[in-house]
């Protein structure tokens, strides 16, 4: 059964921060509903740790509020928030054992406590490690000991800083199947910081994407994908092809001096597309806004062809592809061969200021 999703369960309105004269967050505005998984995407310095740091109280605001329900939290000790928060560092206390760590912040009696620490081992799948100590864990094993005891006291809001960092690729991964599974059957409202796109897209229900200390864009991970609202967000999430543009006499517009199928309102531009919308053709078409380019390079990526191509009337323009084994032209691209390719109309986006 799927938790029901509450708008505006938690609001963040206007909160702000600096620190001396560097401005970490410029009056951030977010609203989280409940049961809904947040991921806040960025590179370091901009503002995502931060923000979750001001969520959980760890850090002050200096203006905007913060309401969990009807509760103005904003001003609240972390103590009286009624968060679970799990760090990079797991912070687990290397002299207990597994199942004291768990129960550290549990105030029941100890049948009651033990209950509820065989139960939250049980869901993280660490049954049978209540005696060990840290030291004797792997870290993907700590981490799920973190997630537990952050779990302990069943709090409203799960706060995961960067969780799954330091773990090598394959453990993480595994692990981020895991946290969305456990995270969906528990319907907990989760704030997620991250600086890994591919981890944000898979799990997150809303990506936030920040950049100097702002949201640049919020949204499914699909919609950050597929319709960027910034330069920044084309650029920071995904591959991006950015070819310039040129408008000819006719309005259309040119890319090399070779003619697009579409028209051009301005002098110049930028033309943005994923490597994935770049088609090659099996054989050129006469007439056709086909351009021939030389594959420069392929390398093979999870089951697709990932091919750089340059222009054959400008070998310094390099062009991305990623051609799966089921489209046209994946046979053909060998590095040397000249091929077809095709840029598609649809799927390509006009940026005409450097800034946007």
């Amino acid at each position: 059964m799927t938790t029901p999703i509450d708008d505006h369960w938690l609001r963040i309105a206007g909160v702000g921060k600096q620190f001396g004269a560097f401005t970490a967050l410029q009056e951030i505005d977010l609203d989280v509903r409940k049961g809904e998984f947040v991921c806040l995407l960025g590179p370091s310095g901009c503002g995502k740790t931060t923000l979750l740091r001001i969520i959980a109280g760890l850090e002050k605001q200096d203006g905007g509020t913060i309401l969990m329900g009807s509760r103005d939290i904003g001003r609240l000790p972390p103590a009286q928030r009624n968060y679970g928060i799990v760090f990079q560092s797991y912070a687990l206390f290397p002299n207990l054992t597994v199942a004291q760590n768990i129960g550290y912040a549990l105030r029941t009696g100890r049948t009651e406590k033990n209950r509820r620490v065989d139960e939250l081992l049980d869901l993280v799948g660490l049954t049978g490690t209540e005696d060990r100590y840290p030291a004797q864990l792997s870290g993907g094993q700590q981490q799920r000991v973190a997630l537990a005891r952050a779990l302990a006291t069943s709090p409203s809001l799960l706060l995961l800083d960067e969780p799954l960092s330091a773990l090598d690729a394959k453990v993480r991964e595994r692990l981020r199947q895991e946290l969305r599974n456990l995270q969906r059957k528990l319907g907990i409202t989760t704030i997620m910081v991250t600086h890994d796109q591919d981890e944000a897209m898979e799990i997150a229900d809303t990506v936030v994407v920040m950049s100097q200390g702002r949201i640049e864009q919020r949204g499914s991970a699909e919609q950050i994908y597929r319709n960027p609202a910034s330069r920044f967000v084309a650029d920071f999430v995904g591959r991006a092809n950015w070819l310039p543009l040129q408008r000819g006499s006719d309005g259309h517009a040119m890319l090399s001096g070779l003619p697009l199928d579409m028209t051009l309102a301005a002098e110049q531009a930028t033309l943005f597309c994923r490597p994935e919308d770049v088609r090659i053709e099996t054989r050129w078409h006469a007439g056709s806004t086909s351009m021939m380019a030389v594959v420069d390079a392929v390398e093979f990526h999870r089951g697709i062809r990932r091919a750089t191509l340059s222009l054959c009337v400008d070998r310094g323009l390099s062009i991305f592809a990623d051609v799966g084994p089921n489209d046209t032209g994946y046979d053909s691209l060998e590095a040397g061969r000249r091929v077809p390719l095709t840029l598609l109309p649809d799927k390509v986006r006009l940026f005409t200021r450097p800034c946007q």
